[in-house]
């Protein structure tokens, strides 16, 4: 975490120099089998929670933990065994505990807003990441996960984006069969993610406390991206995934009605996509209300469709249907499984890191329809990027 001085002159540099770095041959050279040492960055609800999935896994050790909070950071270490000298707190917690050295990994579950720079000067300090959707808040903050995960490569680390869906493999087979044309040319889809309310912010939150929005920062838009970056790209990962490019435009609109209280994320969003081949995508979201809820992707063929939703079934239908079944608790099994995978990566020396690319891809589909939908205009894919939009906190008066 940085103030708005330092974050833009990282973005602009797309990394940061850390002091110390690990020996990745001392650490998996004839150790292939050891425990990778796992440090956590963010130690909220959702980061201990998936920190209890690492441990269960039985190949990690979490050996330090972050949070800017001190009680969230306490929480965590006790909870895992972490001596208290490796609990790190304030908005350089995290880079201290990379200097201190001892890690071969972190997961970061932090707000997104922090993500680049979390993940990239993990990376120049030498160790693998395991990075929360989603990857930025921002263009340039893409753009600097895209580098930091090219450095990781390079480097021979490992770099996997939790997206659980991709990890379903009920998912990768129906998209495997509509990539290989088993519902013909593709002509059309649609995207949703409609549930009640997530993110809900104290009635009497003082907002001029930076720490408040730290607590509450889902229901603010310069720390999580707004919903539709936040919890939405989900539908559209899997729109990407299926359609396996990014969209040349889109024109949205959508607003702030449903929701009550602090707050300046948006509650709903419609937005047309257009993908290559004039592929039209259907896009709609709100996060309000009560009595429907559904996160689902529809690919529509000249002969078939393929349907797909993260809390129910997966099939397609059409001249070569394929049955595909229910996804169960996909939340939970989808990041058991890039837990492992990640795991196998790291010490099998699997270096590639495809989760990067599409990640990115996918992340900024959500901020041109976002764009797109604050001004209620078409916006290009081009025209997203040439604004190399960056969003800036200030994080005047907090703890260093």
């Amino acid at each position: 975490m940085m103030s708005k001085t330092d974050r833009r002159t990282f973005l602009a540099a797309g990394g940061v120099a850390v002091a110390s770095f690990i020996n990745r041959d001392l650490v998996f050279g004839s150790e292939a089998n050891s425990r990778v040492r796992l440090g956590l960055i963010g130690c909220g609800g959702r980061g201990r929670w998936i920190a209890n999935l690492f441990r269960e896994h039985g190949g990690y050790t979490i050996v330090a933990v972050h949070d800017y909070f001190s009680d969230r950071a306490e929480a965590g270490g006790t909870q895992f065994g972490v001596p208290e000298n490796r609990r790190y707190t304030g908005l350089l917690g995290y880079r201290r505990m990379l200097d201190d050295g001892g890690l071969d990994a972190v997961a970061i579950e932090s707000p997104p807003f922090f993500h680049p720079e979390q993940a990239a000067t993990a990376v120049e300090a030498g160790v693998h990441v395991f990075l929360a959707k989603p990857v930025a808040v921002d263009v340039a903050g893409c753009r600097v996960i895209e580098q930091a995960g090219q450095k990781a490569t390079s480097r021979k680390l490992a770099f996997l984006v939790d997206f659980q869906t991709r990890a379903c493999p009920l998912y990768q087979e129906a998209v495997r069969r509509v990539q290989g044309g088993d519902i013909g040319t593709i002509v059309s889809a649609e995207a949703v993610y409609y549930c009640g309310p997530t993110w809900v912010a104290p009635a009497d939150l003082d907002v001029k406390n930076p720490e408040n929005l730290l607590r509450a920062w889902g229901a603010f838009r310069v720390l999580s991206g707004d919903i539709i970056t936040e919890q939405n790209i989900h539908a559209l990962d899997v729109a990407t995934w299926f359609l396996d490019a990014a969209p040349e435009r889109a024109y949205g609109v959508g607003g702030r009605k449903g929701k009550t209280g602090p707050g300046d994320c948006w509650d709903h969003f419609s937005v047309i996509f257009t993908f290559p081949n004039d592929v039209i995508l259907t896009f709609a979201s709100k996060q309000y209300g009560a009595g429907y809820d559904d996160i689902g992707c529809r690919i529509f063929g000249t002969d078939g469709t393929a349907d797909t939703h993260y809390f129910g079934t997966v099939s397609i239908q059409g001249k070569k249907p394929f049955p595909g079944g229910a996804t169960g608790n996909l939340y939970t099994d989808g990041a058991k499984t890039n837990i492992a995978t990640f795991f196998e990566a790291i010490t099998k020396g699997d270096f590639s890191n495809p989760t990067v690319a599409p990640s990115v891809r996918s992340n900024l589909t959500t901020i041109l329809g976002r764009m797109a939908a604050y001004q209620k205009a078409e916006v290009t894919w081009d025209q997203m990027l040439a604004t190399n939009e960056r969003w800036d906190f200030d994080m005047t008066g907090l703890k260093q």
